[in-house]
């Protein structure tokens, strides 16, 4: 049994590689041998008495020098080796954790135990035997049968070289995931914070919808979409920017809670807060408010840390956060006021464009005063919104999807939540005026000047919205930025299973 183990400290790329070559030459060579011994290299299936961990479980009242009663089975992937002349220590590891197990060659037998020479770190493995404990109290398995799963062909990763390189982490997730067990645990957790997205919305008496992913029409968000052609119609479709105007004909129907945990496509940049493919929460409620909907967005990240981290004290990047309930509500333009040094309520175009040029950015005439603010906003004030707190009272001119403001028809009742200088959330009283909503599409197509508005209006909405549609309240929520809050990680690609990657070599 080879555990082809690193000696040097520092190895150069140029002895990395040969030694590479040199365990993948052995291990053919040791793949080779076992198929003349008449070994089956890769087995169909391995029947096991529990996982490592409930194996551990199991057995932690052993006591040194007894084994115990019941032999286990149990399988793993072979992760180090210690051989001892007729006897040898190695560890297996499964999703659930680590376990030593003890092969001697008077228990195993000659052949089995010679076998043992041919395999390699990286092995997939199914043991049997008692357990017993070591002098040092260590819960180990003696081994009397063995049996190889699975020959691994390629060197496994090192925990100090290989997979420090992220380029390489986030394209091979799967060795990610070999050598670093906080990464596959940052992934378990990631699976239980969308398994209590659901938990909490089911219990408000919300449905879980499914709507398309290929639109003939992008909507329900400013983005630039990705294009697609399906041959059989002969017609361009365009994959998902966001599911809100089907969610909303959902409304129209007659489902009053609606909710999709869905898959949306943007054809813009990427950077440690932005992947071209991501998973929204998008929900609706009828005959409730913007009110309404941030009280369930700020109740939802609380039942998320109260389930998945325990408190709602979180610790994000070295800062603090926290996510005790209510929130701080803040208008945009008293935030601009607060943080950006300028009267967000009362300063003159000239003077939002003066402040703007600080950052190289030089509107062009036809931009709104409140565009303009929203800019200032963008630019001046997002990173300073630390703790969380929901921005208020957003600009008409940027929101044509929500309803004017009952007491400034220059505002409308949108929110979006910041926590750590980051917006997580979008959410407003949703606008049921077909006749306001057809003229604020053909304002938007008519002043969009970057491409990312439709030049098509979707009459088909419009016309949902003629039948009626109760009031409501609407709520989008970015999956994987919660994700990088409740695990403390840096990074989008480090919340998202294959995040998108240039092909290698380009």
């Amino acid at each position: 049994m080879s555990d082809n183990k690193e000696q040097q400290p520092q190895p150069t790329a140029e002895e990395l590689e040969k030694k590479d070559s040199e365990v993948i030459r052995a291990k053919k060579d040791n793949l080779n041998f076992l198929r003349a011994q008449g070994v089956e290299p890769y087995s169909y299936s391995y029947e096991r008495t529990g996982s490592v961990e409930e194996i551990k479980a199991k057995h932690g009242a052993v006591t040194e020098g007894t084994e115990s009663a019941q032999s286990e089975r149990l399988c793993g992937r072979l992760v180090s080796v210690r051989e001892h002349g007729k006897s040898t220590f190695a560890n297996i590891k499964d999703a659930s954790g680590m376990i030593q197990i003890y092969f001697k060659k008077d228990v195993l037998g000659d052949a089995p135990y010679a076998l043992l020479k041919k395999y390699d770190i990286g092995d997939i493995i199914g043991v049997e035997g008692p357990v017993f404990k070591t002098h040092t109290g260590e819960l180990t398995v003696k081994v009397v049968k063995v049996e190889l799963l699975t020959k691994s062909l390629l060197p496994m990763p090192e925990k100090w070289h290989g997979l420090k390189d992220k380029e390489i982490r986030y394209r091979k997730r799967y060795l990610d995931m070999i050598a670093n067990d906080d990464v596959r645990k940052t992934f378990e957790k990631r699976v239980k914070i969308i398994k209590e997205i659901r938990n909490f919305l089911d219990g408000l008496g919300f449905y879980e919808v499914e709507t398309p992913m290929m639109h003939a029409i992008p909507g329900g968000a400013k983005a630039r979409p990705f294009v697609t052609h399906h041959n059989t119609l002969d017609m361009e479709l365009y994959m998902r920017i966001a599911p809100e105007l089907y969610l909303k004909r959902l409304l129209v129907g007659g489902f009053e809670k609606v909710y999709e945990i869905n898959r949306n496509f943007r054809n813009e940049g990427i950077s440690i807060k932005h992947n071209p493919e991501f998973t929204m929460l998008e929900l609706y409620q009828a005959y409730t408010d913007h009110e309404g909907v941030m009280k369930i967005c700020e109740d939802l990240m609380a039942h998320l840390c109260d389930t998945i981290v325990g408190s709602r004290e979180i610790e994000y990047q070295g800062t603090k956060l926290d996510l005790s309930t209510p929130w701080r509500r803040l208008p945009m333009a008293d935030a601009v006021t607060q943080y950006a040094g300028i009267d967000g309520r009362n300063a003159t175009e000239a003077e939002f464009k003066a402040k703007l040029k600080l950052k190289g950015m030089e509107p062009g005439p036809g931009v709104t005063r409140g565009e303009l603010l929203a800019l200032v906003f963008e630019e001046f004030v997002e990173e300073k919104l630390i703790q969380p707190v929901f921005i208020t009272e957003f600009p008409v001119e940027i929101s044509p999807l929500s309803k004017v403001s009952r007491k400034d028809r220059t505002i409308v009742e949108r929110f979006e939540p910041y926590i750590y200088g980051r917006e997580i959330a979008n959410g407003f009283s949703e606008l049921n005026d077909a006749e306001d909503q057809e003229a604020r599409f053909r304002r938007q197509i008519e002043t969009d000047t970057e491409g990312e508005v439709s030049k098509v209006m979707d009459e088909d909405f419009v016309e949902a919205l003629k039948y009626g549609m109760p009031p409501a309240g609407g709520l989008g929520i970015g999956i994987d930025r919660i994700v990088m809050f409740l695990t403390d990680s840096a990074s989008i690609r480090d919340v998202i299973l294959f995040p998108l990657m240039r092909p290698e070599g380009k």
